[in-house]
């Protein structure tokens, strides 16, 4: 194998700005005349892949299942939105500078098989869960539209999203950027008339502690794409612009999350739609029947063009563990695999579609803002360290940092047991007080930062002694 170093493994194979190729290897560095693209690409990068109707329900869910106003609905909407996208801007920024994915990059806080927690906790909720997800909405909208089997629309949606994932970075950045134009357009449709017919003043019955539960949802949802960050910059040049790259990447985050999600709490203020066991087909059917039937079509390119990234990036966290494959398709092979485990996961939630979401997004902050927490701390250690030392650890097996795994864990393990409040677990300090919400996601970043912190400053301060 080609490489920088004895220790920096370099993608081979010829790729450049090839659209219909499959992507060669997962998780190496980008060689510099491999790098192509601006990062005005990412706004339809990170827009288009919310443009779904996952996005619409997480709105949906604050008004119609923890009761909250529209107007506080749409308040944890903007906050929770504005965290995860700001921190999406900050982390894409590095792709470039160390050409490679992510959950590589995450190797710097964790060491090298240490890593292997949140790569391999986010191989398999992108892979997999994030999969099913947008899988079972897809499939349920080509259902309403087509009314061919629900089974038969499941398999057309999932071939679609493989197809795209399969070929890798840059038919994605393609598709996404030819989506964006059709999906906007729609959804902006759609949206104006669900706003002038939703009904904010609408009084609702508050669940104790709602609003704080709907902010870790709405953060949930924005910060899920944190983890794939760079995965969609690393092709770009080193000497790319740091400030449009995270303008860009956190722009479209943020606008497409915020817009979608409340249109689905003014949906939510609908009795039409409440009263609908299918939210989907209780949205759509507000709409006069040409719309109708073209969200139907924006939903289902939406899914694809959610899953193409969830599936590439599942592909490059597994692959990023460090298992050995073969170079030329490594990717591609496992994409292949999540792909067929995330269709019977799919097939096994068409008959409760929406059931447990809230659940779901409420788990991925409590496992991404202690790795945040990590990445971040890390970042601030590191900030006068010399790049090149850094790419040198990111592909040295030999190289352990305990401190990230520990500290995370036990954030995130102590955060859930205190602060959880969902319908799987509830913790606790809610079980005691449900006025206070779910706080996992702040508190497991606030104790997984202290306790990397501590750890790495007094480790290092005993490296200064021991050398003194």
């Amino acid at each position: 194998m080609s490489t920088l170093s004895d220790d920096i493994e370099v993608r081979e194979g010829s790729y450049g700005e090839k659209v219909i190729a499959v992507e060669p290897g997962g998780a190496e560095f980008i060689p510099l005349n491999e790098r192509h693209g601006r990062p005005l690409q990412l706004f339809w990068t990170w827009t288009s892949p919310n443009m779904e109707f996952a996005t619409v329900f997480v709105g949906f869910i604050g008004v119609v299942f923890f009761g909250l106003s529209f107007w506080a609905t749409v308040l944890a909407i903007v906050l929770g939105t504005a965290l995860g996208a700001v921190t999406q801007g900050i982390l894409s920024t590095q792709g470039p500078q160390y050409g490679v994915p992510q959950m590589v990059l995450s190797r710097r806080g964790f060491g090298y098989w240490g890593n292997a927690l949140p790569a391999g906790i986010n191989a398999l909720v992108a892979g997999i869960g994030w999969f099913a997800v947008n899988s079972v909405s897809g499939a349920l909208a080509l259902n309403a539209l087509t009314h061919m089997p629900e089974v038969l629309c499941l398999l057309i949606v999932i071939a679609l999203q493989l197809a795209v994932a399969y070929l890798g970075h840059n038919l994605i950045h393609v598709f996404e950027r030819y989506a964006f134009p059709v999906l906007v357009v729609i959804f902006m449709v759609a949206s104006v008339w669900t706003l002038s017919k939703g009904h904010p003043g609408a009084v609702h019955k508050t669940i104790p502690g709602a609003f704080l539960i709907e902010l870790g949802a709405t953060f949930g949802y924005a910060v899920g794409w944190n983890p794939y960050a760079s995965d969609y910059t690393r092709y770009f040049k080193p000497d790319a612009s740091k400030r449009a790259i995270a303008l860009w990447a956190g722009l479209g985050l943020f606008l497409s999350c915020v817009l979608l999600e409340t249109v689905g709490a003014a949906a939510g203020t609908l009795p039409s739609v409440v009263s609908n066991s299918n939210p989907t087909a209780g949205w759509t059917g507000i709409f006069p029947t040409w719309l109708g039937d073209l969200t139907l079509i924006a939903i289902v390119i939406g899914g694809i063009a959610a899953n193409a990234l969830n599936i590439y990036s599942g592909a490059i966290s597994f692959t990023a563990i460090g298992f050995k494959l073969p170079l030329a398709a490594r990717r591609a092979i496992v994409a292949l695999g999540f792909g067929a485990i995330g269709f019977f996961v799919a097939w096994a939630g068409l008959g409760n579609a929406g059931e447990d979401y809230n659940n779901f997004l409420l788990i991925i902050a409590y496992w991404i803002a202690p790795w945040l927490a990590v990445m971040f701390c890390d970042m601030y250690l590191r900030r006068r360290q010399d790049p090149a030392q850094i790419e040198h650890l990111l592909f040295h097996r030999d190289y352990t940092n305990w401190a990230g795994p520990v500290a995370m864990a036990v954030g995130a393990g102590v955060s859930i047991w205190l602060f959880s409040n969902q319908t799987k677990y509830v913790g606790l300090i809610p079980t005691h007080w449900p006025s206070a919400g779910d706080l996992t996601f702040e508190a497991g970043f606030v104790l997984t930062a202290a306790i990397y912190l501590i750890w790495r400053l007094a480790a290092d301060r005993q490296a200064r002694t021991a050398t003194a």
